[in-house]
């Protein structure tokens, strides 16, 4: 009974996680149409995961960036900087729930590159269901399906970089605390962001500097949600749960915008979502 309770909760707390992933997604889009620069919106993302972090800075000063894995450390943050610059790009090109469904490939490239570069085995149900994204997103791409091709390449290059960042992150936790791999992050993501915002500026009402500073102060948010529910449940039955954000941003974008994509499309959003659920589900047991 009380197994299942701890479900419950973790289900919950990653459906609120789904939800503002959902409505950062979609806040990527309101704030692209208003004008605002995607470089000031991944400037302002990676200034508000450096606050969340700043507590932990000022916990431990200067010792939390003690670290004998410099490279590592930067790659992942740079990992972190790509995913982001390509992701917030995808939602400027993309219909929403399209961008949102390529986003669900990063967990079928890092099975992919599970083996080679970790020297993980990769069972059967992982292959099986990282071949299956892999032909979703076939359908979904196929020729003639109007996709924007930049912004696909956006959308894959993203999950591809993704993949970076929960690598390097698994190599990071071997040796290194949570609170200086957070620390680095929040510093090399903010200080990469912050030459392209600048190159980039434009001069921004009230209103906007409000909505791009609710979403960058928000948003770090979902890490900590997910932490949690992991921590609440067991990660095979509250995994899944991520994914309801695709029901939210297609529901909004449909209302909204009038957006959504076609049946092939819909076919291949499924296959490449039931992959990524496979996979998910198949990881969180090996686990």
């Amino acid at each position: 009974m009380r197994q299942e309770a701890d479900n419950l909760r973790g289900a919950a707390l990653m459906s609120a996680a789904a939800v503002i992933f959902a409505a950062e997604a979609l806040a990527i889009r309101w704030m692209t149409e208003r004008g605002i620069p995607i470089e000031m919106q991944v400037c302002a993302r990676a200034f508000g995961q450096l606050i969340w972090v700043a507590p932990l800075i000022l916990t431990t000063g200067s010792r939390v960036f003690h670290t004998r894995r410099m490279p590592m450390h930067l790659l992942r943050g740079l990992s972190s900087l790509i995913t982001w610059g390509l992701y917030y790009l995808s939602f400027a090109l993309l219909d929403p729930a399209t961008a949102t469904v390529l986003s669900f490939t990063n967990v079928i490239f890092t099975t992919l590159l599970a083996g080679p570069i970790l020297g993980e085995r990769v069972d059967a149900w992982r292959w099986g269901g990282a071949i299956a994204g892999m032909a979703g997103i076939a359908v979904m791409l196929r020729p003639g399906s109007g996709v924007d091709a930049w912004g696909a390449a956006a959308a894959i290059g993203a999950a591809i970089a993704w993949c970076g960042i929960t690598l390097s992150s698994r190599s990071l936790t071997r040796t290194e605390s949570t609170p200086t791999i957070l620390a680095w992050v929040g510093l090399v993501t903010f200080g990469g962001s912050l030459p392209f915002a600048l190159l980039a500026w434009e001069w921004l009402g009230v209103v906007d500097w409000l909505i791009m500073l609710g979403v960058a102060l928000v948003a770090p948010g979902i890490i900590w949600l997910v932490t949690e529910a992991l921590r609440a449940g067991e990660a095979s039955a509250v995994a899944p749960f991520q994914y309801l954000r695709l029901i939210f941003v297609a529901a909004v974008a449909w209302i909204v915008w009038g957006e959504a994509p076609d049946a092939w499309g819909w076919l291949g959003a499924a296959i490449i979502l039931g992959g990524a659920v496979v996979v998910t589900v198949a990881e969180a047991r090996r686990r």
